[in-house]
């Protein structure tokens, strides 16, 4: 067994043991990949103050993200194709998530369906929906994962149209994966992943194959994908979506303070400040710069999350310090599920919970519910000055 201290170590496992295909869809992102860096690179630009002779005993990360108790302040985000990282991966993750105590978002693009996760799960998890055009296919959809006891969905908002991943597309990565001899004798090189994939049954889309219209195998899946997603998406179409769920809704993929406006104005119960992790948008501002004009502007009506950059647990104090409810991981999770499968992603939870407990009492604090924005130290121009 490695011994594994942080997210990197399970990122460079990752990188060996899945196919490069596989490994470039979780770590990349559109164009230049500008965005997709500073994301993580503008977490580096915050200081943490460092305190003294405080009582440090009887520590607590625990909190509520939309009302459920938590361990800590992270959830796992949607990430379409987990399960082929490593073969049922929707449901080692949601294994490792439901027995840390933190939630698990199942992507529409997943491989295991919404059935799969809650056949081999006892909590309920959140399910993320992408806004697409076939309302029929929607309802259907929010019914099932309301019949698997799903507690939340989470509505992508920045999708419309899909950022071009120069990656993707010379590795002829789509839905589904286009096969070359190229990428064909990458896979014949990681053995221990080729078994279990043979081992198992899900291999497709299984959310969509067999449920939406003419989707009843992977060879009609392609064409399905590419009209699927609406394009003339605006915030009365995002309200009837909300209004087709009548339970706990957020919003993820809000960027700017009038969009954030918006969606408190149509009864999100939470949004999720997020570039899509740097896959859409290139040389948009990274998550964290936005967050606090967000916080500052809607905070105090709607609970607002992060996504985009997280890599440690000095990361999530740090989004906490300036005003998150919540956390969201996707690549960490995936770098460690992809690394050892279900025990990887349990690892990959250690790492950010030990990093964000021990920051946090170095830092004077014994419980997250008491991390505000004076443990940081914040460059004046962070958010930066635009013309």
């Amino acid at each position: 067994m490695p011994v594994i201290t942080n997210i990197y170590d399970l990122k460079r496992l990752h990188k060996r043991r899945t196919p490069k295909m596989f490994y470039d869809y979780c770590e990349s992102g559109s164009w230049t990949e500008q965005t997709f860096r500073e994301n993580v690179t503008d977490f580096d630009k915050i200081r943490l103050r460092q305190r003294i002779a405080v009582n440090m005993e009887g520590r607590s990360t625990a909190t509520q993200m939309i009302g459920q108790d938590v361990a800590m302040p992270v959830a796992l985000a949607p990430v379409g194709l987990t399960g082929m990282q490593r073969a049922d991966g929707e449901i080692k993750a949601a294994r490792a998530a439901e027995k840390f105590g933190v939630p698990f978002t199942l992507s529409t693009m997943s491989i295991c369906s919404i059935e799969d996760v809650a056949e081999n799960t006892e909590k309920p998890f959140w399910f993320q929906v992408y806004t697409l055009k076939d309302d029929d296919f929607m309802r259907r959809l929010l019914d099932r994962a309301k019949d698997a006891n799903c507690s939340a969905i989470v509505i992508t908002v920045d999708l419309q149209i899909m950022g071009q991943r120069h990656k993707d597309l010379k590795n002829g990565l789509s839905a589904p994966p286009k096969l070359t001899p190229k990428s064909i004798a990458d896979m014949v090189t990681k053995v221990a992943w080729g078994l279990e994939m043979l081992g198992t049954k899900r291999r497709f889309f299984g959310n969509i194959v067999g449920h939406a219209k003419g989707v009843t195998d992977p060879s009609s899946l392609s064409s399905w994908t590419a009209e699927a997603f609406d394009p003339a998406l605006d915030w009365d179409r995002i309200a009837t979506l909300r209004r087709m769920w009548d339970g706990k809704v957020i919003l993820k993929g809000i960027l700017d303070v009038e969009d954030a406006k918006r969606a408190a104005e149509i009864g999100a119960d939470a949004i999720v400040v997020s570039n899509h992790g740097g896959r859409q948008l290139d040389g948009a501002l990274s998550s964290i710069r936005m967050l606090e004009q967000i916080v500052e502007a809607v905070g105090d009506k709607v609970e607002v999350h992060l996504d985009s950059g997280i890599r440690s647990g000095q990361d999530v104090l740090k989004a906490v310090a300036m005003g998150a409810k919540g956390t969201y991981i996707g690549r960490a999770f995936v770098h460690g599920l992809g690394a050892m499968g279900e025990a990887g992603v349990t690892k990959a939870l250690e790492v950010i919970h030990k990093e964000l407990d021990v920051s946090m009492a170095l830092c004077g604090r014994r419980d997250i519910k008491e991390v505000d924005r004076d443990i940081l130290l914040v460059p004046e121009d962070f958010a930066g000055r635009w013309a």
